[in-house]
């Protein structure tokens, strides 16, 4: 089966002509002078970017959600392949109807009917591994998300092959070991294999509702637990229209530079105050309610692919961020090597002015006449000439913004993403160094001190009393006990802090 695979996969990149797009930039030059002898050598008829595009499409849904995740990796691709991998799609075509009822009624062992009333079998939305169906359940309106049949095999085995045309072209074409392909390949099948569990999918909206159960400005759908299974996922049904349709947003009196705010700021309240984002938010995937009470909010959906950042992400990033609007490019230096994503010996001046050169030309200029793409792209190029290890948990941080800049394009071209997340960054960064943080921060911490500080007399007496046996004379015996004094002290503060 691997070598039919194998075979198609081969024929489908003959027919676009990118085997002698591979094989003409081999640096020896030597396969391609050979193959070119063949009657069968086929010239490219389009872009090497369109062509790569065209191929994934043709080979089937796991190579578009590969492609999707490539177009995120512009540290390691040019540009111009970037950019057309961006386009693909995530429609594909669904599975047929008496497939998805028989994947139904395998997860819950009774018929669709028993579960559901109403299921409509004509999904509302298919995409690489899901599609999604409008249903009634307890009397509610909900959405089912159906995970396609035979998923774990047919991943595992194109991945399997997908590693396998990595190791290929590292040894065909040794300048492409820098971008890493069996790196990457390993990368995406980590995230592909943790989307074909909807329980983590909905584990990871119930988050995100619970984070913004308050909200103004997001509406996310709950969950209904009791019919979830790893291969179905049921929720509320939204209403609302996608992001995309500018005209009709407009047409519902919907206000569009308001909406593109309000994106910026759901972005990064969901990486500094929750360090929990969804890093999937392409237009297919957001909504804006437009009757109702919830007139003017966005709708989050599909939430397979979450990103999480540690406190100590989001301080440094937070600074680096607030550098970089305040055109203070030392602080930008000085923050990558405090974090340890530069090294130590990394000359500050030097890392700083790469920076400014590469940034500068951004500024105080609406969206439109930016691209973050390039912006992101030489910031790259930049990190690889210092030796800046691009940090994991960042990537799909840069995937998410990318995500943003596209939404702000479509509904407000003059936005200025510099001067709407600034205000958000500086009141963060205050509210993490004021008292009410400490105080939360003491409360949180308390049961732990509670617990250990007790224990602190007795551990300071017996290392005392082993320095005493070792080397004498021994210590006074007023010193344990001032200490002794001084840990129950902090204990009964803290303990007063937490109660």
């Amino acid at each position: 089966m691997y070598f039919f695979r194998l075979i198609r996969i081969l024929i489908v990149i003959h027919r676009f002509g990118l085997d002698r797009m591979i094989f003409e930039n081999e640096p020896a030059g030597r396969l391609a002078a050979f193959l070119r002898l063949l009657p069968v050598w086929r010239k490219p008829a389009e872009a090497r970017a369109v062509c790569l595009r065209r191929v994934l499409e043709s080979l089937g849904p796991i190579f578009v959600k590969f492609g999707q995740m490539l177009s995120t990796r512009r540290d390691l691709l040019p540009l111009d392949i970037a950019d057309e991998l961006a386009c693909l799609q995530d429609r594909v075509p669904p599975c047929p109807p008496e497939v998805a009822f028989a994947q139904v009624e395998a997860a819950y062992g009774k018929p669709v009917s028993e579960v559901f009333s109403g299921f409509d079998p004509v999904p509302v939305a298919s995409a690489s591994i899901a599609q999604v169906h409008f249903a009634h359940y307890d009397g509610r309106e909900v959405a089912v998300k159906i995970l396609r049949p035979d998923m774990h095999k047919i991943i595992a085995h194109d991945i399997s092959l997908l590693d396998r045309f990595a190791a290929l072209l590292e040894i065909v074409w040794p300048d492409t070991r820098r971008l890493k392909p069996r790196e990457v390949v390993a990368e995406f099948a980590r995230h592909l294999y943790d989307e074909l569990d909807l329980m983590r999918e909905a584990a990871n909206c119930s988050q995100l509702r619970r984070n913004f159960r308050d909200s103004v400005l997001l509406l996310v759908p709950e969950v209904y637990w009791e019919a979830c299974t790893p291969t179905v996922m049921v929720m509320e049904r939204m209403r609302g229209v996608p992001v995309s349709q500018k005209d009709k947003l407009i047409e519902a009196g919907i206000d569009l530079s308001a909406l593109s705010g309000a994106g910026v700021e759901i972005f990064f309240t969901q990486v500094f105050r929750d360090g929990f984002f969804h890093a999937d938010m392409h237009p297919g995937n957001v909504f804006v309610a437009v009757d109702g009470p919830h007139r003017g909010k966005y709708i989050a959906l599909d939430f397979g692919i979450v990103g999480t950042l540690t406190d100590e992400d989001k301080n440094y990033l937070a600074q680096n961020l607030l550098a970089f609007f305040r055109r203070d490019y030392k602080r930008v230096a000085e923050t990558h090597i405090e974090a340890g994503w530069a090294p130590p010996d990394t000359r500050v001046d030097e890392f700083a002015s790469a920076i400014r050169t590469a940034c500068e030309p951004v500024f105080d200029r609406p969206l439109h006449e930016i691209s973050f793409g390039r912006l992101l792209l030489r910031l790259f190029r930049t990190s690889q000439r210092f030796n800046i290890e691009i940090q994991p948990q960042l990537i799909m941080l840069q995937k998410t913004l990318l995500n943003i800049e596209g939404l702000g394009r479509e509904l407000d071209p003059g936005l200025n993403l510099w001067k709407t997340a600034q205000p958000f960054l500086e009141r963060w960064t205050r509210e993490q160094v004021g008292w009410k943080t400490l105080v939360q921060t003491i409360r949180r911490e308390a049961p732990f001190w509670s617990r250990t500080l007790p224990q602190i007399p007795r551990l300071l007496h017996r290392s005392l009393s082993r320095e005493n046996a070792a080397k004498p004379p021994a210590a006074p015996r007023g010193q344990t006990a001032l200490l002794a004094l001084i840990a129950f002290l902090l204990a009964a503060l803290l303990l007063s802090a937490h109660f």
